[in-house]
C-alpha cells in the first residue's frame, strides 16, 4: 500500500436530541467538563480523544455517532478511498481555525469522517 496514513481515530461526533441532557451524561462518563461548550457543540477531551455533541445531527445531518480518522493531507486521503470504492458524502471543507473535515460513505453506506489539522 503506497497510499497516505492516518494519524488515528480520534474524533468521534454524537447527534443529540436534548443538549443540556447530553452534555451532563458525558461529563459524568468522561470525568471532565467540555472544553468547548456552545449552543451548537459540546466538546470534550478525554484520554487524547475528541468528544463532540451536536444537536439535531447538526449541518452535517448527522443521525448516528461519526468516527472521524485524522489524516495529514485529507485531500490524498479522499482519493485513495474513492479510488477504493467509497463514496464522498460531504467534500472537504474548512470548519474553523483551519480544520478541514470531509465524509465518505464506504460500500455497506457506514459513515467515515476525514479530519485535517493545520
Amino acid at each position: 500500500m503506497t497510499g497516505s496514513s492516518t494519524l488515528g481515530a480520534k474524533t468521534v461526533l454524537h447527534p443529540v436530541s436534548d443538549l443540556a441532557a447530553a452534555k451532563a451524561v458525558y461529563t459524568a462518563l468522561l470525568g471532565v467538563q467540555p472544553q468547548t461548550d456552545s449552543s451548537y457543540y459540546v466538546g470534550f477531551e478525554a484520554a487524547g480523544q475528541q468528544i463532540g455533541l451536536v444537536p439535531s445531527g447538526g449541518p452535517q445531518g448527522l443521525t448516528s455517532p461519526v468516527t472521524y480518522w485524522h489524516v495529514p493531507d485529507i485531500k490524498a486521503k479522499l482519493a485513495e478511498v474513492t479510488a477504493a470504492g467509497a463514496t464522498v458524502q460531504q467534500a472537504a471543507h474548512d470548519v474553523g481555525g483551519g480544520r478541514l473535515v470531509a465524509t465518505v460513505t464506504d460500500l455497506d453506506g457506514n459513515v467515515l469522517g476525514l479530519l485535517q489539522d493545520h
